[in-house]
């Protein structure tokens, strides 16, 4: 990994020199678009509404439109005038329990490295930090905007998480959440039967982006010259007619499931035969 921003954790007077990492990534298969014809890439070209002319790139700049549908220029000297005292640093606020915070904040992940001249505050931060149960609240301002953020530890390290502002978290206004909707003690009590049938410890490693891979192999056929024989799509369940019959049959399918399962596991491993 690259760190892509440096700069410094600032926790009351103490400062901690730090690299930002990024923490995810996605795992696509990327494409180009091409001419059917021929498979040449296609290019775009910028070009101004006004003189028809292509332009550069280093001559484009930001522009903010008006209700009026004027235009108002931004430079990079405009930019460059704004306060943003956390460019270079990732200000602590407050610690917080993090049961408070709702994950529809979260936007991004990152890594945070100490520079060697900042590993012993490094670790007496996240130590403490780990030892009181909270997150800190930070703010810091990455690609020149400023977020706010979390600052947790996993796995001896920390990880900042860019946060949404609340006025960019939509508000859920559906019709149905007004609606008096009536539900039977039974239907309740078999739901929840069927969440406690379903409980299990979560292990990312048991599942795979199924159908990333089948695009992959749909690649692969392509190269070889083969020819591909697409996979039966499954059958779409429609809406349940009978609420109860199908909470009763999910849970019974999900006992199975469960108990092949736990089979499964239970089952002794076969050794490798030796060869001579």
């Amino acid at each position: 990994m690259r760190s892509i921003w440096k700069g410094a954790i600032s926790f009351g007077l103490v400062t901690i020199p730090v690299k930002l990492y990024s923490a995810t990534e996605q795992k696509d298969v990327s494409f180009h678009q091409v001419h059917r014809e021929d498979g040449g890439r296609i290019r775009y070209k910028r070009v101004c509404t006004v003189d028809g002319e292509e332009v550069a790139y280093a001559d484009i700049a930001k522009g903010y439109e008006l209700p009026t549908g004027d235009m108002v220029v931004l430079t990079d000297d405009d930019f460059a005038d704004l306060p943003l005292s956390s460019s270079r640093r990732i200000d602590v606020l407050q610690f917080t329990p993090v049961e408070q915070i709702d994950p529809i904040y979260f936007a991004k992940s990152y890594y945070l490295e100490p520079d060697a001249q900042g590993a012993k505050p490094y670790v007496l931060l996240r130590d403490a930090l780990e030892r009181s149960g909270q997150v800190a609240i930070v703010k810091v301002a990455l690609r020149q905007r400023e977020s706010l953020a979390t600052l947790r530890v996993r796995e001896g390290i920390f990880v900042l998480e860019t946060m949404l502002w609340p006025d960019e978290v939509r508000t859920a206004d559906f019709a149905f959440l007004d609606e008096d909707i009536d539900l039977r003690p039974q239907e309740l009590k078999m739901a929840e039967s069927l969440i406690e049938t379903m409980v299990a410890d979560f292990d990312p490693g048991e599942y795979k982006d199924a159908y990333r891979e089948a695009l992959q192999e749909v690649i692969d056929a392509k190269v070889a010259g083969r020819e591909v024989v697409p996979a039966e799509a499954p059958a779409e369940a429609g809406p349940a007619v009978d609420l109860m019959a199908a909470l009763r049959a999910s849970v019974d399918a999900a006992k199975r499931e469960r108990e092949g399962a736990q089979k499964k596991k239970a089952e002794p491993k076969k050794k490798a035969r030796k060869t001579a």
